[in-house]
């Protein structure tokens, strides 16, 4: 009430300046204010030179902080310094630009009340690659060999996700698509049709045949690769996907050929076919998962998350963009781009889903683990917990509440639920290995040796199970252009 009342005895003027002064306060950026607390301050500083150690005035300069779309920007003085003040720590990077020179530096971790100093160097910068679609793709189908680690990426726990995101892209097949062809076809097909459906696959294949020596079309094209893939002949079904979309480039079509290349492990040649898919069809939620779970499995895993990501906001109330992202974060050491924040979407939209709890639970374990955080740790035990009472099968999400427990030394709960996620999935050798440790802290020597070797067990059954797998699933061997030989993808 005394400053309204000076207010009124200062007059309107007065009332402006103040009214001017708040509004300025308002339009500062949020990093700007927040940073005028040295204790929570977070100075990124340095200089811009060329190649040759001249300093660069008028660069923009860009810190950017991983899975947000807002980066903080600014731009270099006569001495080609800067500065850059935040107002919370993450994973962040640094980018400089200025007429076609570029550099950058990062991803790395800051903290509260961290002091960065960078020394940024201009070199000029190509323009952006971009693939050309043309009428033939970039890579050819020479034939199918047994499974081989040959042109994989990661650790066997990333190729193992890989086959399982590929698997799970195939059942994508026959979801919100167009049609496969655009021929009306009548019934020209409905005697193969007839046949498939009385499990007589071989007759309908035949069927189909007769047709398309009278009556070339993509359908008909498409119907058979379905065939030969069931029928175990997927060289001539990816032939036949491929004749399909090139006469008929639908969404479901180029999808199809795109799946069939990562299920046999040509995950290269299925980036190619899901970009230009992409391309053709940017309203396609599943085309862009394609496109994720192929660039992850070549080894691109921002790339890959960022476009789920994008899968998720075309079809927010679609599960599989989610569960493949939940998938990525598991098995990639450091924590994804825009992840955190669509499994936060995943959760508030699917509240009864016990997988949203638990991916988002574990996503957020990943970025707090070591922040000594009680409010951070309570957050992750609450959505694990709901995650254990809306699906109690769910051996993973007690491993993640046995990790969680362990890491804040209470040993008896942690033996508790590694044992209970052992009771719902016997076969999860993670929690054999963790219980292992748990009985280790807690000082009894006999039960972790005992569960040490219960886990060396587990972990032969499930590699031999792995193996039979990819032994029963034939992988393409693949030409790329310009390339003499074929090898496997």
């Amino acid at each position: 009430m005394a400053f309204l009342s000076r207010l009124q005895r200062g007059g309107i003027g007065q009332y402006a300046a103040v009214v001017l002064f708040a509004l300025a306060l308002l339009s500062w950026p949020r990093n700007v204010l927040f940073a005028q607390d040295a204790r929570v301050a977070i100075t990124v500083s340095g200089t811009v030179r060329t190649s040759t150690g001249e300093p660069v005035a008028g660069a923009s300069v860009f810190v950017e902080e991983k899975g947000s779309s807002r980066p903080f920007e600014t731009k270099t003085k006569v001495d080609g310094t800067f500065k850059a003040l935040l107002d919370h720590g993450g994973w962040y990077t640094v980018r400089a630009q200025k007429a076609g020179l570029r550099g950058s530096q990062g991803p790395f971790v800051l903290s509260a009340g961290e002091k960065k100093h960078l020394d940024l160097v201009l070199v000029p910068q190509p323009a952006p690659a971009t693939m050309e679609f043309k009428d033939e793709p970039d890579f050819t189908v020479a034939g199918v060999t047994d499974w081989s680690n040959v042109g994989l990426h990661g650790s066997d726990t990333t190729s193992r996700t890989s086959e399982a995101l590929a698997k799970e892209t195939v059942n994508l097949k026959g979801g919100f698509s167009e049609k496969s062809s655009g021929v009306n076809s009548g019934s020209r097909y409905a005697v193969a049709l007839e046949s498939e459906a009385k499990g007589d696959l071989p007759q309908a294949r035949e069927q189909v045949r007769k047709v398309l020596a009278t009556s070339n079309d993509a359908e008909g094209h498409h119907l058979l690769g379905d065939l030969d893939e069931r029928l175990g002949d997927p060289l001539q079904a990816v032939r036949e996907y491929e004749r399909a979309a090139r006469m008929y480039p639908s969404e479901q079509n180029y999808f199809d050929w795109g799946a069939e290349l990562l299920l046999h492990k040509a995950a290269q040649p299925a980036v190619e076919v899901f970009s230009k898919g992409s391309a053709l069809h940017p309203r396609s939620a599943r085309m862009l998962a394609g496109l994720g779970a192929a660039l992850y499995g070549v080894g691109s895993y921002e790339d890959a998350a960022r476009r789920l990501c994008d899968a998720s906001d075309l079809r927010p109330a679609d599960p599989a963009p989610y569960l493949f992202l939940g998938q990525m974060e598991k098995t990639v050491s450091v924590p994804l781009p825009c992840t955190e924040e669509k499994l936060a979407r995943f959760v508030q939209d699917q509240p009864a889903s016990a997988l949203a709890n638990y991916y988002y639970a574990a996503s957020l374990w990943k970025r707090r683990r070591g922040s000594e955080s009680p409010t951070a740790a309570r957050q992750v035990e609450a959505l694990l917990e709901k995650a254990v009472k809306l699906d109690p099968s769910l051996g993973e999400a007690y491993v993640q509440l046995g990790v969680l427990y362990f890491a804040q030394n209470e040993f008896t709960k942690s033996i508790q639920a590694f044992q209970q996620a052992i009771r719902v999935s016997p076969q999860l050798t993670e929690a054999h290995y963790r219980l292992s440790l748990a009985y280790k802290r807690a000082g009894d020597e006999a039960k972790a040796h005992e569960e040490f070797e219960a886990y060396q067990q587990a972990e032969k059954t499930e590699a031999a199970t792995v193996e039979r797998q990819r032994g029963e699933l034939k992988q393409f061997l693949i030409i790329l252009k310009n390339q003499p030989a074929a090898t496997p993808q």
